[in-house]
């Protein structure tokens, strides 16, 4: 048959009665004749408490000695799934192997709590597979050169999952999480939000990068590079039913269909509360400064989202920037430090009020007026643009956050993505 990757997130391992749910689910398709591979991700609130555990001790800042630790810490929650899961296949008469990400090996760089996969090694894998065992791997981890175990960030077993497919070649990577698959928004903001049947790549990892928490961007951005098929689907469907069925649930994420394109100018309206907004105030005018900014915050690990400058006034302009909230007091303090006493101003305020909503479809390319359409919704409701960013599928504005459940509920509606009611 086909060589399948699943994926299980944390809510779906967390307790030993759904590991041995996702243990039967796993068993049922390798009965059905297909090769498996599984990436779990630590049980729910384990790398929470790990990390809550760590920080208990550490300095308030962090640095890299105490970042390399954490991921030492961290990946030890991975490591505990895989040995429950591969235990729980084994009492139900399947061969299976579980294997930390050092010992594939998955190699990564050294960026401690966000490193990046490089490269992975298939062939222990593959060696198993070919002795019909289910190979379970960790996900989130990896081994950087210097043999020092790595995390990828938030949701990395997405991302170690679809990397894994990739990898192997493998048909499909299957995403069994708490949802059943992706919507046109969060239907907790829009109860009458849809359940996409399909998404395209592009969609999909435009909606991963402004907010949408269904899948890890970098999973996305795997998936569209190498092109694996990546199915999002619910770990909470009842594990024996029909194996077709369940094949063909939740959401496809895949290949662009040109004929699809005329059917929907907005496929989603993703948002995220997680924004702060930054004013460098009264930097000089000139060649380079948005580099002498922005390069000290990106030599800090920081990623930064949509920028704007305005109009020089007297050879000074004003510079603005987003950040997630998390990073935004880092972020300032490496301005204030490192960049401002070169640029004869010590003028920033900041915005930690803010939000980011966002329209996104491939249709957008071949319609005009989409972006006005937004932009009269939202005036309609009186509620004031104070950034905005574009691309070819997508157009996002930053609002006061006050008003993007508003945002949210009204751009839905305008773009008749509300569904009937039932």
């Amino acid at each position: 048959m086909a060589l399948i990757v699943h994926k299980y997130g944390g809510t779906s391992m967390g307790s030993t009665e759904r590991i041995r749910n996702v243990a039967k689910r796993v068993a049922k398709w390798v009965r059905a004749g297909h090769q498996l591979v599984v990436v779990p991700s630590a049980m729910s609130g384990e790398t929470n408490r790990l990390l809550a555990l760590a920080k208990d001790l550490a300095p308030t800042k962090s640095t890299a000695s105490i970042d390399r630790e954490m991921d030492a810490i961290a990946a030890t929650g991975e490591q505990v799934s895989v040995g429950l899961l591969a235990i729980a296949l084994q009492a139900e008469g399947v061969q299976a192997v579980s294997y930390a990400g050092w010992q594939v090996p998955i190699r990564t760089n050294s960026a401690y709590t966000k490193a990046r996969i490089e490269s992975i090694d298939d062939a222990r894998v593959r060696a198993d597979l070919a002795a019909g065992k289910v190979v379970v791997v960790t996900g989130f981890q990896g081994i950087d050169a210097d043999g020092h175990v790595t995390t990828l960030g938030r949701g990395g077993s997405d991302t170690s999952a679809v990397a894994v497919a990739a990898a192997l070649k493998a048909a499909e990577c299957l995403i069994y999480t708490d949802v059943d698959g992706v919507y046109t928004t969060d239907p907790r903001v829009v109860p009458l939000a849809k359940r996409l049947a399909s998404i395209s790549f592009e969609e999909m990892l435009e909606m991963a990068s402004l907010g949408s928490k269904v899948l890890q961007i970098r999973s996305v951005e795997f998936a569209g590079k190498y092109r694996v098929p990546t199915r999002v689907l619910s770990s909470f469907t009842p594990w024996d039913i029909d194996l077709q069925e369940e094949a063909q649930s939740g959401t496809l994420i895949t290949f662009e269909d040109d004929s699809q394109m005329e059917q929907a100018v907005v496929s989603g309206i993703a948002f995220s509360r997680d924004e702060a907004k930054i004013s460098v105030l009264g930097v000089p005018d000139k060649p380079g400064i948005a580099y002498r900014i922005l390069g000290a915050v990106a030599d800090a690990n920081i990623e930064v989202d949509v920028i704007i400058q305005n109009v020089s006034h007297d050879g000074k302009t004003d510079f603005s920037f987003t950040v997630h909230r998390n990073d935004y007091s880092r972020t300032v303090d490496v301005l204030r430090s490192k960049v401002l006493p070169d640029l004869g101003t010590d003028r920033v305020e900041g915005d930690t009020h803010i939000c980011k909503v966002s329209i996104v479809g491939i249709g957008m390319r071949s319609h005009v007026g989409v972006a006005s359409k937004m932009f009269r919704c939202l005036s309609e409701e009186g509620i004031n643009i104070q950034m905005i960013s574009t691309s070819e599928i997508k157009t996002s504005v930053v609002i006061d956050e006050k008003y993007m459940e508003l945002a949210v509920r009204s751009l839905h509606r305008a773009f008749d993505l509300d569904a009937a009611p039932a």
